[in-house]
């Protein structure tokens, strides 16, 4: 009796004391000073650190084959620094290779093992930096988390524990498995949302520690919400895997409020932002030209004929009205 008494007294205290490691591990998650001394991919993880990194070299290998990445340098280089940036100021465990691809779809994505794609579409939409930061840091804590390898091994728990099901025979068990099979897809969405949320809280403090305004974050997913109900369709078309709820926004919101503590100024954009997007947009446009058929008619204006500014005119003014001016990052001063 003694002994049994002993055994509960033992279980009480490891489940107490694993409560609490678990507790102080959540507060630990919400709090930016931790940001790197906490292990927010903890859980269930048939993977290895290694064998994530070796799956998403894979994976982006595969994308690399059949997508078209952005060699511009001055692109390249630019999203990469504000990527590695976030990555050394996140809980990410993993190096980070960060590329830029040539697709028109609002979007970004990474794999695990920190495999980072950054689409051409994202540049433009976003209209300053912090926001292009948000959206990267959100991706970021997707690795960080380890979301990719743990949504994995629940889908490998799921396949074991419908092992059984396959031995249930006739019509009968058929019904069975295909109830089983629609089934397991609203699990995972139910995790998905999860680790979305989980994600957005990580991201916004990477954002916030990194030095960008955090309302960055929200401001853009509003808008592509808004996006979405002036033209159905946009949003689940390019945040299929990232579904944009009002309660997101909300508890985006409620995080910044309640968790990141108001500081003086923030980084809101900066004048590279403006050039390499304006970079990007002129890239583009020459493309499109380029398609064209070059042997439609055309119209060739006389020299001074027009009513532009004459060649070179417009940058010598230009540079006139820039002067000496300050070419630091615009900051935004919190109320």
């Amino acid at each position: 009796m003694k002994r049994l008494i002993r055994t509960s007294v033992v279980s009480l205290l490891s489940l107490v004391l694993a409560t609490e490691l678990a507790l102080a591990e959540k507060n630990k998650k919400k709090d930016p000073e931790e940001i790197g001394n906490r292990d927010v991919g903890r859980g269930v993880n048939f993977y290895s650190l290694e064998k994530e990194i070796n799956i998403g070299k894979q994976y982006a290998q595969e994308i690399e084959r059949s997508a078209k990445i952005v060699e511009d340098p001055v692109i390249a280089e630019y999203v990469n620094r504000i990527g590695q940036n976030i990555v050394r100021n996140s809980d990410a465990k993993v190096p980070f290779t960060i590329k830029v691809l040539d697709a028109e779809e609002v979007n970004a994505f990474a794999l695990p093992g920190g495999f980072f794609f950054v689409n051409t579409g994202l540049l433009l939409r976003a209209e300053s930096e912090s926001e292009l930061a948000g959206v990267m840091a959100h991706e970021i804590a997707h690795v960080a988390a380890r979301h990719g390898t743990r949504q994995a091994t629940r889908g490998q728990l799921v396949n074991i524990a419908s092992i059984p099901l396959i031995f249930m025979g006739g019509w009968a068990g058929y019904g069975v498995r295909q109830a089983a099979s629609l089934a397991i897809p609203i699990g995972f969405l139910s995790f998905s949302r999860a680790f979305e949320s989980e994600a957005d809280l990580l991201g916004l403090q990477y954002l916030y520690k990194t030095g960008y305004d955090p309302t960055a974050f929200v401001d853009f997913f509003e808008k592509i919400q808004s996006d979405e109900k002036r033209k159905p369709g946009t949003m689940s078309k390019v945040f299929a895997s990232h579904p944009l709820t009002d309660d997101r926004i909300k508890d985006a919101q409620k995080n910044i409020q309640e968790i990141l503590k108001a500081k003086p100024e923030y980084v809101v954009t900066t004048s590279e932002f403006n050039d390499v997007k304006a970079r990007l947009a002129q890239m583009q446009n020459r493309r499109k030209v380029d398609d064209k058929d070059l042997n439609r008619p055309r119209l060739r204006k006389q020299p001074g004929g027009g009513t532009g500014p004459i060649e070179g005119e417009g940058d010598a003014k230009d540079k006139t009205q820039k002067g000496d001016q300050d070419e630091r990052p615009t900051l935004k001063r919190r109320q």
